[in-house]
Protein backbone atom coordinates (compact mmCIF):
# COMPACT_ATOMS: atom_id res chain seq x y z
CA UNK A 1 0.00 0.00 0.00
CA UNK A 2 1.45 3.36 -1.08
CA UNK A 3 1.91 5.79 1.81
CA UNK A 4 2.31 9.57 1.86
CA UNK A 5 4.32 10.06 5.06
CA UNK A 6 2.85 13.54 5.56
CA UNK A 7 -0.77 12.39 5.43
CA UNK A 8 -2.71 9.90 7.49
CA UNK A 9 -4.13 6.76 5.98
CA UNK A 10 -7.86 7.62 5.74
CA UNK A 11 -10.26 5.84 8.08
CA UNK A 12 -13.41 4.35 6.62
CA UNK A 13 -16.75 5.58 8.03
CA UNK A 14 -20.43 4.97 7.43
CA UNK A 15 -22.05 7.46 5.07
CA UNK A 16 -23.63 10.31 7.15
CA UNK A 17 -27.06 9.92 5.55
CA UNK A 18 -27.08 6.18 6.28
CA UNK A 19 -25.65 6.25 9.82
CA UNK A 20 -28.04 9.02 10.95
CA UNK A 21 -30.78 6.38 10.81
CA UNK A 22 -29.02 3.50 12.60
CA UNK A 23 -27.09 2.77 15.78
CA UNK A 24 -24.24 0.89 14.08
CA UNK A 25 -20.70 2.14 14.72
CA UNK A 26 -19.87 5.30 12.73
CA UNK A 27 -16.12 4.73 12.35
CA UNK A 28 -15.21 1.41 10.74
CA UNK A 29 -11.52 1.51 11.68
CA UNK A 30 -8.44 0.21 9.86
CA UNK A 31 -7.89 -3.21 8.36
CA UNK A 32 -4.48 -4.89 8.79
CA UNK A 33 -2.98 -3.44 5.60
CA UNK A 34 -4.14 0.08 6.48
CA UNK A 35 -2.88 -0.23 10.06
CA UNK A 36 0.57 -1.38 8.97
CA UNK A 37 0.72 1.45 6.42
CA UNK A 38 -0.23 4.04 9.04
CA UNK A 39 2.26 2.56 11.52
CA UNK A 40 5.02 2.94 8.91
CA UNK A 41 4.60 6.75 9.24
CA UNK A 42 5.82 6.62 12.86
CA UNK A 43 9.35 7.99 13.32
CA UNK A 44 10.02 5.70 16.36
CA UNK A 45 11.37 8.66 18.34
CA UNK A 46 13.78 7.73 21.12
CA UNK A 47 12.49 10.62 23.23
CA UNK A 48 8.82 10.01 22.38
CA UNK A 49 6.87 13.20 23.03
CA UNK A 50 3.58 11.37 22.33
CA UNK A 51 3.94 9.38 25.56
CA UNK A 52 4.00 12.57 27.63
CA UNK A 53 0.45 13.28 26.47
CA UNK A 54 -0.91 9.86 27.47
CA UNK A 55 -2.51 9.78 30.97
CA UNK A 56 -1.73 6.05 31.29
CA UNK A 57 1.80 6.32 29.78
CA UNK A 58 1.42 3.66 27.06
CA UNK A 59 4.67 2.77 25.28
CA UNK A 60 3.36 4.21 22.02
CA UNK A 61 6.46 3.75 19.82
CA UNK A 62 6.80 0.22 21.23
CA UNK A 63 3.35 -0.95 20.21
CA UNK A 64 3.39 0.90 16.87
CA UNK A 65 6.70 -0.73 15.90
CA UNK A 66 5.05 -4.13 16.49
CA UNK A 67 2.14 -3.11 14.23
CA UNK A 68 4.64 -1.97 11.60
CA UNK A 69 6.17 -5.46 11.66
CA UNK A 70 2.77 -7.17 11.54
CA UNK A 71 3.12 -8.53 15.10
CA UNK A 72 -0.37 -7.69 16.37
CA UNK A 73 -0.26 -10.00 19.39
CA UNK A 74 3.01 -8.41 20.47
CA UNK A 75 1.48 -4.95 19.99
CA UNK A 76 -1.48 -5.92 22.19
CA UNK A 77 0.72 -7.25 24.99
CA UNK A 78 2.69 -3.97 24.96
CA UNK A 79 -0.52 -1.93 25.27
CA UNK A 80 -2.10 -4.22 27.89
CA UNK A 81 0.85 -3.61 30.23
CA UNK A 82 -0.41 -0.04 30.57
CA UNK A 83 -4.11 0.02 29.65
CA UNK A 84 -7.04 -2.20 30.68
CA UNK A 85 -9.33 -0.67 28.05
CA UNK A 86 -7.49 -0.21 24.73
CA UNK A 87 -10.53 -0.84 22.50
CA UNK A 88 -12.40 1.83 24.46
CA UNK A 89 -9.55 4.35 24.44
CA UNK A 90 -8.99 3.86 20.73
CA UNK A 91 -12.57 4.99 20.18
CA UNK A 92 -13.39 7.70 22.72
CA UNK A 93 -10.12 9.28 23.94
CA UNK A 94 -9.42 12.86 22.82
CA UNK A 95 -6.13 11.84 21.16
CA UNK A 96 -5.99 15.10 19.23
CA UNK A 97 -5.37 16.99 22.49
CA UNK A 98 -3.23 14.30 24.15
CA UNK A 99 -0.80 11.87 22.50
CA UNK A 100 -1.32 12.96 18.88
CA UNK A 101 -0.84 16.67 19.54
CA UNK A 102 2.72 15.87 20.70
CA UNK A 103 3.56 13.66 17.68
CA UNK A 104 6.73 14.89 15.93
CA UNK A 105 5.37 13.73 12.57
CA UNK A 106 2.63 16.33 13.04
CA UNK A 107 5.06 19.27 12.90
CA UNK A 108 5.32 19.17 9.10
CA UNK A 109 2.39 16.90 8.29
CA UNK A 110 -0.46 15.10 9.99
CA UNK A 111 0.29 13.28 13.25
CA UNK A 112 0.21 9.50 13.33
CA UNK A 113 -3.31 8.12 14.02
CA UNK A 114 -2.28 6.66 17.37
CA UNK A 115 -5.85 6.18 18.57
CA UNK A 116 -6.99 4.36 15.44
CA UNK A 117 -3.95 2.07 15.66
CA UNK A 118 -4.69 1.29 19.31
CA UNK A 119 -8.28 0.50 18.35
CA UNK A 120 -7.14 -1.82 15.55
CA UNK A 121 -4.78 -3.75 17.83
CA UNK A 122 -7.42 -4.16 20.55
CA UNK A 123 -10.06 -5.27 18.02
CA UNK A 124 -7.59 -7.73 16.47
CA UNK A 125 -6.90 -9.19 19.93
CA UNK A 126 -10.62 -9.59 20.64
CA UNK A 127 -11.29 -11.25 17.29
CA UNK A 128 -8.34 -13.62 17.82
CA UNK A 129 -9.11 -14.33 21.49
CA UNK A 130 -5.84 -12.87 22.78
CA UNK A 131 -5.99 -11.95 26.49
CA UNK A 132 -3.77 -9.84 28.76
CA UNK A 133 -1.22 -11.82 30.75
CA UNK A 134 -2.36 -12.57 34.35
CA UNK A 135 -0.22 -12.35 37.49
CA UNK A 136 2.26 -15.17 38.06
CA UNK A 137 2.05 -14.92 41.86
CA UNK A 138 -1.04 -14.28 44.01
CA UNK A 139 -1.16 -12.15 47.17
CA UNK A 140 -3.51 -12.67 50.12
CA UNK A 141 -4.48 -9.01 50.55
CA UNK A 142 -7.99 -8.03 49.44
CA UNK A 143 -8.98 -4.80 47.73
CA UNK A 144 -12.53 -3.56 47.11
CA UNK A 145 -13.22 -1.33 44.11
CA UNK A 146 -16.42 0.74 44.12
CA UNK A 147 -17.69 1.23 40.56
CA UNK A 148 -16.89 -0.60 37.33
CA UNK A 149 -16.34 2.43 35.12
CA UNK A 150 -12.99 3.33 33.51
CA UNK A 151 -11.33 4.32 36.82
CA UNK A 152 -12.51 1.21 38.66
CA UNK A 153 -11.70 -1.24 35.84
CA UNK A 154 -8.22 0.27 35.40
CA UNK A 155 -7.43 0.21 39.12
CA UNK A 156 -8.76 -3.34 39.46
CA UNK A 157 -6.85 -4.54 36.39
CA UNK A 158 -3.54 -3.13 37.57
CA UNK A 159 -3.98 -4.57 41.07
CA UNK A 160 -4.92 -7.99 39.67
CA UNK A 161 -1.85 -8.00 37.42
CA UNK A 162 0.20 -7.48 40.58
CA UNK A 163 -1.50 -10.49 42.21
CA UNK A 164 -3.99 -8.83 44.59
CA UNK A 165 -7.43 -10.32 45.34
CA UNK A 166 -9.81 -7.72 43.85
CA UNK A 167 -13.60 -7.44 43.97
CA UNK A 168 -15.53 -4.72 42.11
CA UNK A 169 -18.91 -3.63 43.49
CA UNK A 170 -21.18 -2.15 40.79
CA UNK A 171 -24.52 -0.45 41.55
CA UNK A 172 -26.13 -1.21 38.18
CA UNK A 173 -27.02 -4.58 36.67
CA UNK A 174 -24.23 -4.41 34.07
CA UNK A 175 -20.55 -3.61 34.50
CA UNK A 176 -18.89 -0.80 32.59
CA UNK A 177 -20.13 2.35 34.30
CA UNK A 178 -20.26 5.31 31.92
CA UNK A 179 -18.96 3.05 29.14
CA UNK A 180 -22.22 1.09 29.35
CA UNK A 181 -24.78 3.76 30.22
CA UNK A 182 -23.28 7.00 28.94
CA UNK A 183 -21.60 6.56 25.56
CA UNK A 184 -23.90 5.63 22.64
CA UNK A 185 -23.73 2.37 20.73
CA UNK A 186 -22.69 4.14 17.51
CA UNK A 187 -19.51 5.34 19.22
CA UNK A 188 -18.86 2.42 21.54
CA UNK A 189 -20.58 -0.94 20.88
CA UNK A 190 -21.63 -2.59 24.15
CA UNK A 191 -22.02 -6.31 23.38
CA UNK A 192 -18.66 -6.53 21.63
CA UNK A 193 -16.24 -3.82 22.74
CA UNK A 194 -17.34 -2.98 26.31
CA UNK A 195 -18.29 -6.55 27.24
CA UNK A 196 -14.96 -7.82 25.91
CA UNK A 197 -12.93 -5.26 27.87
CA UNK A 198 -14.81 -6.17 31.06
CA UNK A 199 -14.17 -9.89 30.40
CA UNK A 200 -10.47 -9.17 29.93
CA UNK A 201 -10.34 -7.59 33.39
CA UNK A 202 -12.20 -10.60 34.83
CA UNK A 203 -9.71 -12.92 33.09
CA UNK A 204 -7.02 -11.42 35.33
CA UNK A 205 -8.92 -12.78 38.35
CA UNK A 206 -11.07 -9.74 39.21
CA UNK A 207 -14.52 -10.58 40.65
CA UNK A 208 -17.45 -8.27 39.80
CA UNK A 209 -20.60 -8.09 41.93
CA UNK A 210 -23.44 -6.14 40.25
CA UNK A 211 -26.60 -4.66 41.81
CA UNK A 212 -24.65 -3.65 44.94
CA UNK A 213 -25.12 -0.03 46.00
CA UNK A 214 -22.37 0.85 48.44
CA UNK A 215 -23.87 3.24 50.97
CA UNK A 216 -27.15 1.28 50.93
CA UNK A 217 -26.33 -2.45 50.82
CA UNK A 218 -23.28 -1.81 52.99
CA UNK A 219 -20.72 0.88 53.70
CA UNK A 220 -17.01 1.27 53.05
CA UNK A 221 -16.41 1.06 56.80
CA UNK A 222 -18.19 -2.32 56.86
CA UNK A 223 -16.16 -3.57 53.89
CA UNK A 224 -12.97 -2.87 55.81
CA UNK A 225 -14.08 -3.75 59.34
CA UNK A 226 -16.38 -6.74 58.70
CA UNK A 227 -15.57 -8.07 55.22
CA UNK A 228 -11.80 -8.01 55.64
CA UNK A 229 -10.80 -5.74 52.75
CA UNK A 230 -7.37 -4.25 53.32
CA UNK A 231 -7.94 -1.26 51.02
CA UNK A 232 -10.77 0.34 49.05
CA UNK A 233 -10.77 2.33 45.82
CA UNK A 234 -13.72 4.64 45.13
CA UNK A 235 -14.35 5.03 41.40
CA UNK A 236 -18.08 5.71 41.60
CA UNK A 237 -18.07 8.48 38.99
CA UNK A 238 -20.26 11.56 38.80
CA UNK A 239 -23.82 10.59 37.99
CA UNK A 240 -25.77 13.45 39.56
CA UNK A 241 -26.99 15.76 36.75
CA UNK A 242 -27.06 19.55 36.91
CA UNK A 243 -29.89 21.79 35.77
CA UNK A 244 -30.15 25.52 35.03
CA UNK A 245 -32.97 26.38 37.45
CA UNK A 246 -35.00 28.13 34.75
CA UNK A 247 -38.84 28.13 34.57
CA UNK A 248 -40.35 25.00 33.00
CA UNK A 249 -37.52 22.57 33.83
CA UNK A 250 -39.94 20.26 35.65
CA UNK A 251 -42.17 19.81 32.59
CA UNK A 252 -42.84 16.48 30.91
CA UNK A 253 -40.37 16.10 28.07
CA UNK A 254 -37.38 17.55 29.95
CA UNK A 255 -34.54 15.07 30.52
CA UNK A 256 -31.04 15.17 31.88
CA UNK A 257 -28.59 13.85 29.30
CA UNK A 258 -27.70 11.13 31.83
CA UNK A 259 -31.25 9.79 31.95
CA UNK A 260 -31.77 10.07 28.20
CA UNK A 261 -28.55 8.24 27.36
CA UNK A 262 -28.99 5.61 30.09
CA UNK A 263 -32.46 4.78 28.77
CA UNK A 264 -31.04 4.37 25.28
CA UNK A 265 -27.70 2.71 26.03
CA UNK A 266 -28.34 0.50 29.06
CA UNK A 267 -32.10 -0.05 28.73
CA UNK A 268 -31.99 -0.32 24.89
CA UNK A 269 -34.82 2.19 24.39
CA UNK A 270 -33.84 2.49 20.72
CA UNK A 271 -34.75 -1.18 20.09
CA UNK A 272 -38.34 -2.16 19.31
CA UNK A 273 -37.89 -5.59 20.94
CA UNK A 274 -37.17 -4.00 24.37
CA UNK A 275 -40.02 -2.95 26.69
CA UNK A 276 -38.18 0.18 27.84
CA UNK A 277 -39.23 2.93 25.40
CA UNK A 278 -38.33 6.59 25.69
CA UNK A 279 -40.43 9.59 24.61
CA UNK A 280 -38.02 10.52 21.85
CA UNK A 281 -39.68 13.71 20.61
CA UNK A 282 -39.99 15.03 17.07
CA UNK A 283 -38.13 18.30 17.73
CA UNK A 284 -35.42 18.16 20.39
CA UNK A 285 -33.22 20.85 21.95
CA UNK A 286 -30.01 19.78 23.67
CA UNK A 287 -28.56 22.41 26.00
CA UNK A 288 -24.76 22.19 26.28
CA UNK A 289 -21.70 21.81 24.08
CA UNK A 290 -19.64 18.93 25.46
CA UNK A 291 -19.19 15.34 24.29
CA UNK A 292 -22.24 14.24 26.28
CA UNK A 293 -24.34 16.89 24.54
CA UNK A 294 -23.16 15.57 21.15
CA UNK A 295 -23.97 12.01 22.23
CA UNK A 296 -27.48 12.99 23.35
CA UNK A 297 -28.13 15.02 20.19
CA UNK A 298 -26.95 12.29 17.84
CA UNK A 299 -29.01 9.72 19.75
CA UNK A 300 -32.15 11.87 19.45
CA UNK A 301 -31.46 12.25 15.72
CA UNK A 302 -31.32 8.48 15.31
CA UNK A 303 -34.63 8.20 17.16
CA UNK A 304 -36.17 10.33 14.41
CA UNK A 305 -36.00 13.90 15.71
CA UNK A 306 -34.93 17.25 14.30
CA UNK A 307 -32.24 18.28 16.78
CA UNK A 308 -30.87 21.67 17.90
CA UNK A 309 -27.78 22.08 20.06
CA UNK A 310 -28.07 25.27 22.14
CA UNK A 311 -24.72 26.53 23.40
CA UNK A 312 -23.97 29.92 24.93
CA UNK A 313 -20.52 30.34 23.42
CA UNK A 314 -19.19 30.08 19.84
CA UNK A 315 -17.88 27.10 17.88
CA UNK A 316 -14.27 27.75 18.86
CA UNK A 317 -15.26 27.36 22.52
CA UNK A 318 -17.20 24.11 22.13
CA UNK A 319 -15.69 21.68 24.67
CA UNK A 320 -16.66 18.60 22.63
CA UNK A 321 -14.07 16.77 20.54
CA UNK A 322 -13.61 18.21 17.04
CA UNK A 323 -14.43 14.78 15.57
CA UNK A 324 -17.75 14.63 17.45
CA UNK A 325 -18.78 18.12 16.32
CA UNK A 326 -17.79 17.24 12.74
CA UNK A 327 -19.84 14.03 12.81
CA UNK A 328 -22.84 15.84 14.32
CA UNK A 329 -22.78 18.47 11.59
CA UNK A 330 -22.43 15.83 8.88
CA UNK A 331 -25.52 14.08 10.22
CA UNK A 332 -27.66 17.20 10.15
CA UNK A 333 -27.66 18.45 13.77
CA UNK A 334 -28.51 22.19 13.91
CA UNK A 335 -26.13 24.31 16.03
CA UNK A 336 -27.65 27.38 17.70
CA UNK A 337 -24.42 28.93 18.98
CA UNK A 338 -24.08 32.07 21.11
CA UNK A 339 -27.56 31.26 22.39
CA UNK A 340 -28.79 30.57 25.92
CA UNK A 341 -32.14 29.30 27.31
CA UNK A 342 -34.33 31.71 29.31
CA UNK A 343 -37.29 29.42 29.98
CA UNK A 344 -39.00 26.24 28.80
CA UNK A 345 -42.53 26.84 27.54
CA UNK A 346 -45.14 24.37 28.79
CA UNK A 347 -48.61 23.54 27.40
CA UNK A 348 -51.82 23.10 29.43
CA UNK A 349 -51.09 19.38 29.91
CA UNK A 350 -47.63 19.98 31.38
CA UNK A 351 -45.63 19.03 28.27
CA UNK A 352 -42.83 21.00 26.62
CA UNK A 353 -44.05 23.14 23.71
CA UNK A 354 -40.96 25.27 23.07
CA UNK A 355 -37.84 26.86 24.54
CA UNK A 356 -37.28 30.60 24.78
CA UNK A 357 -33.66 31.59 24.18
CA UNK A 358 -31.64 34.77 24.02
CA UNK A 359 -28.67 35.64 21.82
CA UNK A 360 -25.28 36.02 23.52
CA UNK A 361 -21.98 37.71 22.75
CA UNK A 362 -18.54 37.00 24.20
CA UNK A 363 -17.22 39.45 26.75
CA UNK A 364 -14.22 39.33 29.09
CA UNK A 365 -12.49 36.02 29.98
CA UNK A 366 -13.81 34.15 33.04
CA UNK A 367 -11.79 32.26 35.69
CA UNK A 368 -11.01 29.43 33.25
CA UNK A 369 -9.64 31.87 30.66
CA UNK A 370 -12.61 31.51 28.32
CA UNK A 371 -14.48 34.65 27.33
CA UNK A 372 -17.68 35.00 29.34
CA UNK A 373 -20.93 35.11 27.37
CA UNK A 374 -23.24 38.06 28.02
CA UNK A 375 -26.84 38.52 26.91
CA UNK A 376 -27.81 40.72 23.98
CA UNK A 377 -30.80 42.73 25.28
CA UNK A 378 -34.03 42.31 23.32
CA UNK A 379 -32.80 39.34 21.28
CA UNK A 380 -35.14 36.69 22.76
CA UNK A 381 -36.88 34.24 20.44
CA UNK A 382 -38.59 30.84 20.69
CA UNK A 383 -37.43 27.53 19.19
CA UNK A 384 -40.34 25.16 18.56
CA UNK A 385 -39.45 21.88 20.35
CA UNK A 386 -41.30 19.18 22.26
CA UNK A 387 -38.30 17.75 24.16
CA UNK A 388 -35.40 19.40 26.02
CA UNK A 389 -32.26 17.53 27.11
CA UNK A 390 -30.06 19.28 29.68
CA UNK A 391 -26.37 18.44 29.26
CA UNK A 392 -24.70 20.80 31.71
CA UNK A 393 -22.32 18.44 33.47
CA UNK A 394 -22.65 16.16 36.49
CA UNK A 395 -21.53 15.96 40.11
CA UNK A 396 -20.68 12.96 42.29
CA UNK A 397 -23.58 11.34 44.13
CA UNK A 398 -23.01 12.15 47.85
CA UNK A 399 -24.21 8.69 48.98
CA UNK A 400 -20.74 7.20 49.50
CA UNK A 401 -19.14 10.25 51.10
CA UNK A 402 -22.11 10.73 53.44
CA UNK A 403 -21.99 7.11 54.67
CA UNK A 404 -18.20 6.87 55.15
CA UNK A 405 -16.54 8.10 58.35
CA UNK A 406 -13.66 10.59 58.11
CA UNK A 407 -13.84 10.97 54.30
CA UNK A 408 -13.14 14.56 53.30
CA UNK A 409 -15.06 16.20 50.44
CA UNK A 410 -14.88 19.68 48.93
CA UNK A 411 -17.64 22.25 48.36
CA UNK A 412 -18.65 20.48 45.12
CA UNK A 413 -19.16 17.22 47.07
CA UNK A 414 -16.15 15.68 45.27
CA UNK A 415 -13.93 13.39 47.34
CA UNK A 416 -10.59 14.99 48.21
CA UNK A 417 -7.75 12.70 47.09
CA UNK A 418 -4.03 13.03 46.42
CA UNK A 419 -3.46 13.37 42.68
CA UNK A 420 -0.32 11.22 42.65
CA UNK A 421 -1.58 8.30 44.79
CA UNK A 422 -5.36 8.64 45.10
CA UNK A 423 -5.06 8.58 48.90
CA UNK A 424 -7.98 10.16 50.76
CA UNK A 425 -8.26 11.48 54.31
CA UNK A 426 -9.29 7.98 55.47
CA UNK A 427 -6.38 5.50 55.79
CA UNK A 428 -6.68 2.62 53.33
CA UNK A 429 -9.29 4.38 51.21
CA UNK A 430 -8.31 5.74 47.81
CA UNK A 431 -10.35 7.52 45.14
CA UNK A 432 -10.05 8.71 41.56
CA UNK A 433 -11.86 9.65 38.38
CA UNK A 434 -15.05 11.71 38.25
CA UNK A 435 -15.78 11.07 41.95
CA UNK A 436 -12.74 13.27 42.65
CA UNK A 437 -12.57 15.66 39.69
CA UNK A 438 -16.21 15.92 38.65
CA UNK A 439 -17.17 14.95 35.11
CA UNK A 440 -14.09 14.50 32.89
CA UNK A 441 -12.84 12.15 30.16
CA UNK A 442 -12.56 8.36 30.16
CA UNK A 443 -8.78 8.43 29.81
CA UNK A 444 -8.29 10.87 32.71
CA UNK A 445 -10.37 8.56 34.89
CA UNK A 446 -8.18 5.67 33.75
CA UNK A 447 -5.06 7.66 34.62
CA UNK A 448 -6.46 8.27 38.11
CA UNK A 449 -7.29 4.58 38.52
CA UNK A 450 -3.75 3.67 37.50
CA UNK A 451 -2.22 6.16 39.95
CA UNK A 452 -4.44 4.87 42.75
CA UNK A 453 -3.50 1.23 42.03
CA UNK A 454 0.14 2.19 42.50
CA UNK A 455 -0.75 4.11 45.66
CA UNK A 456 -2.67 1.10 47.04
CA UNK A 457 0.26 -1.23 46.32
CA UNK A 458 2.62 1.10 48.19
CA UNK A 459 0.17 1.35 51.09
CA UNK A 460 -0.31 -2.41 51.35
CA UNK A 461 3.44 -3.07 51.15
CA UNK A 462 4.01 -0.60 53.99
CA UNK A 463 5.99 1.94 51.95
Amino acid sequence: MEVDVLKRVPVREQDPQVRAKNFEEVCLGYNKEEAMAEASRCLSCKNAKCMTGCPVSIDIPGFISKVKDGDMEGAYQVISQYSALPAVCGRVCPQESQCECHCIRGIKGEPVSIGKLERFVADWARENNVKPEPAKEKKTQKVAVIGSGPAGLTCAGDLAKAGYDVTIFEALHEAGGVLSYGIPEFRLPKSTVVASEVENVKSLGVKIETNVVIGKAGTIDELMEKEGFDAVFIGSGAGLPRFMGIPGENANGVFSANEYLTRSNLMKAFREDYATPIVGGKKVAVVGGGNVAMDAARTALRLGAEVHIIYRRGEAELPARVEEVHHAKQEGIIFDLLTNPKQILVDENGWVKGIEVIKMELGEPDESGRRSPVEVPGSEYVIDVDTVIMSLGTSPNPLISSTTKNLETNRRKCIVADEATGATSKPGVFAGGDAVTGAATVILAMGAGKAAAKGIMEYLSGK
